[in-house]
């Protein structure tokens, strides 16, 4: 039985490996400064980057974040400290519905609400779309963190005279801010390497474009679109933002880990 789980384990992670290595085979040899600083160039050029990708994604992470975070952690935390009331039971419920809903249909709630009114694509839309697919992952992680923090710790801060939400907000909240900060880093993850979504709010942009009140590139846009084309050195370049999004997960998901550590480790603290 020990060797039949070693044998699942080893299975479970293969598609991993066989991915990497495909990245690290088919784009590698595109990986240059050139790519993280030129912009695409013309069909028939060789050569050209995804600088303008890049800085979409960071914008898009970054819009997202600025929404997810703030709904995510203050929901969860509702959900910790009144978990039994029914709002909160409504709450999990329809945030677990939200976390199950495939990542195209909140791109066309977003187009419906954020792209039609106004006429054009923006990085803002694109932001909020990630953003709202940010909530419920952030949301059930808090919950999950701050139910960890003992009661006594909460028990002792009301017995010295602070309010319930003075409570949770700063001796809750605090303790458990490294499983928060991990939740948070998943979702990042989670939501750098959506493409649904996008193509109905940001649409995408071959230029280089700080606004976001107008279309912006990101990297899972540019590698579909490169992947779709009918060039071959398109089709290099993306391979290799397919392997700089992979490395970005990676980085996120390390730092998770790291993140972690001082709370889980088996350490002496």
């Amino acid at each position: 039985m020990i060797g039949l789980t070693v044998v699942a384990a080893l299975l479970a992670t293969l598609p991993l490996l066989l991915i990497l290595t495909l990245l690290l085979k088919q784009g590698a040899s595109s990986l240059n400064v050139a790519f993280f600083t030129a912009m695409p160039k013309p069909v028939g050029e060789v050569g050209g980057g995804m600088a303008n990708a890049m800085l979409g994604t960071v914008m898009l992470i970054g819009v997202a974040s600025a929404i997810g975070l703030p709904f995510g952690i203050g929901a969860g935390l509702y959900l910790a400290e009144h978990k039994a009331e029914p709002l909160a039971a409504v709450v999990r419920f329809l945030s677990d519905v939200l976390n199950g809903l495939p990542s195209i249909v909140v791109g066309i709630f977003a187009w419906q609400f954020l792209v039609r009114p106004v006429k054009h694509f923006s990085a803002l839309a694109g932001g909020i779309a990630l953003g709202v697919m940010m909530i419920p992952l952030v949301t059930r992680t808090t919950e999950e963190m701050v139910r960890l923090v003992p009661d006594a710790l909460r028990e002792a801060a009301l017995a010295l005279g602070f309010s319930r939400w003075r409570t949770s907000l700063t001796v809750v909240l605090r303790t458990a801010l490294s499983g928060i900060v991990t939740g948070a880093l998943v979702a990042v993850a989670r939501i750098a390497g959506e493409t649904a979504p996008l193509l109905f709010t940001a649409f995408g942009n071959q230029f280089w474009s700080t606004s976001l009140t107008q279309p912006v590139s990101a990297l899972p846009l540019q590698i579909f679109t490169y992947a779709i084309s009918p060039y071959d050195e398109w089709h290099a370049l993306a391979w290799a933002g397919a392997l700089v999004l992979l490395a970005l997960v990676l980085v996120v998901s390390l730092i998770a880990k790291f993140v972690t550590r001082p709370r889980f480790g088996s350490g002496s603290d």
